[in-house]
């Protein structure tokens, strides 16, 4: 799977239509909503959209026929295998009726055309790790750990022993990456994987 790094937008004119589709990378269903409020156009004729994150997904028609607006949005979305993205595809009526076939296809394809130049990135499972390490194996551990691609520390507290560190890595690293720490630590290192 895989979102996008920043929005993006794509526009054309179909038989005296103007679409404009906008599309960005949101965290939450909060997120999607305000960013649907802040690209809808007050001026347009239908502001329609839709959205997916993991299992959810929400799609709008605004006022078009059902089925031909909304739902051509999210399949452009599942198509490009895009999770955590919102499009709103704004229509300007242009005096010509497209049809059901002529909505799906221009709905569907300025937010296909709009996704497929937008930057992407790949959505990479992480796991969030607690591990209490001495003050000796410290200093060793965190260089390993920044070693590994796609760790991070994301907390550092010290305890009169040494230190307690909360890592994020990749889940389908975890197992081996917390093997490297129990091995760089002779088993000293505690790891709280709740």
């Amino acid at each position: 799977m895989f979102t996008l790094t920043t929005a993006s937008s794509h526009s054309q004119e179909i038989k005296r239509s103007r679409f404009l589709a906008i599309a960005g990378p949101v965290a939450d269903e909060q997120a999607a909503k305000d960013f649907i409020a802040e690209h809808s156009a007050a001026d347009a004729n239908h502001n329609c959209w839709a959205w997916r994150m993991g299992q959810n997904y929400r799609f709008n028609d605004d006022g078009e026929p059902s089925g031909t607006a909304g739902k051509p949005i999210l399949q452009a979305i599942d198509g490009q295998e895009l999770d955590c993205v919102v499009v709103v595809v704004t229509r300007w009526f242009g005096g010509v009726l497209l049809g059901s076939g002529g909505l799906i296809r221009a709905y569907g394809g300025t937010a296909a055309l709009c996704l497929q130049a937008a930057e992407k990135i790949k959505i990479v499972p992480m796991t969030s790790v607690g591990i209490e390490v001495q003050f000796s194996d410290l200093a060793l551990l965190k260089a390993r750990l920044a070693a590994s691609p796609g760790t991070s520390i994301t907390a550092e507290q010290f305890i009169s022993t040494g230190a307690v560190l909360t890592l994020n890595i990749p889940t389908a690293n975890a197992d081996d990456i917390l093997q490297m720490v129990t091995d760089l630590t002779s088993g000293r290192a505690m790891i709280d994987r709740s």
